[in-house]
């Protein structure tokens, strides 16, 4: 496949999910970290004008960078870290899968992360939620979305891994329209790799944007309309991907 023009769409397996019980996590690798109380609209950062400004963005160029270290409570970006490194510690996450229904596929030469997905069962991931509603909402009322539900993992890549670019959705297709990817690495550099990099929605063969994966950063953006790709990592690299769906049951891409 051409990773510089193909446009493969990718569909992460569901197994295995988090464990339950924070204390199974903490018998691992000890106590994850704690998160203070929450500040804002619906309880996290989520302001009528920063929705307005997301919404403005969406409309212009269909993407938007972030740092949402000051939308979300205090130790809440730690305390996710620290589930995903017990997670990735204890070899609970699964090879992410491409394609759709009966063509899936684990493909290394495609991607080469692992996932395992969110439920919102530990303190940390329902405070996640409680963001990634308000944002469902925010953007429904000015975009007209139509954004019924979400759908998130944890994805870590190791040393050498990528994947290829690809869009998250297939257009026309009542699934994922909108995208989130937040990050969640401290003291990342050039020289770490790992890279996203965005292109152009009109004229796919522009970069417009290449992100770092620091802690706190984000891009969201149209899941049929931004092509993008992970460059290789040098160093393991930790994210949240969420999707913002149209349709109200899970559904092939």
């Amino acid at each position: 496949m051409d990773s510089e023009k193909g446009n493969t769409i990718v569909l992460p397996l569901h197994d295995p999910r988090l464990e339950r019980t924070i204390g199974q996590w903490d018998k691992a690798a000890g106590e994850v970290c704690e998160f203070g109380g929450a500040t804002g609209e619906a309880g996290i950062g989520v302001s009528a004008g920063w929705l307005d400004d997301l919404a403005d963005a969406l409309s212009e160029r269909s993407w938007v960078e972030l740092d949402l270290s000051t939308r979300v409570p205090n130790g809440l970006l730690q305390a996710l870290r620290d589930e995903v490194r017990i997670l990735h510690k204890t070899e609970s996450m699964a090879r992410a899968g491409i394609g759709r229904g009966a063509e899936l596929t684990r493909d290394r030469r495609v991607r080469r992360d692992k996932i395992a997905w969110l439920d919102g069962v530990t303190a940390a991931q329902a405070e996640l939620f409680r963001f990634f509603e308000a944002l469902r909402l925010g953007l429904n009322q000015r975009l007209y979305l139509g954004l019924k539900r979400f759908e998130a993992h944890y994805a870590t890549y190791q040393p050498g891994d990528f994947y290829l670019r690809h869009l998250d959705s297939f257009k026309g297709r009542a699934s994922r329209a909108l995208s989130l990817v937040l990050y969640l690495n401290e003291g990342w550099g050039l020289e770490d790799g790992g890279e996203l990099r965005a292109f152009r929605a009109e004229h796919d063969d522009e970069v417009v944007s290449v992100m770092r994966p620091e802690l706190g950063r984000a891009i969201l953006f149209l899941s049929e309309e931004i092509p993008h790709e992970v460059l290789p990592a040098r160093r393991t690299r930790h994210s949240i991907a969420c999707w913002f769906r149209q349709d109200e049951v899970p559904l092939p891409l």
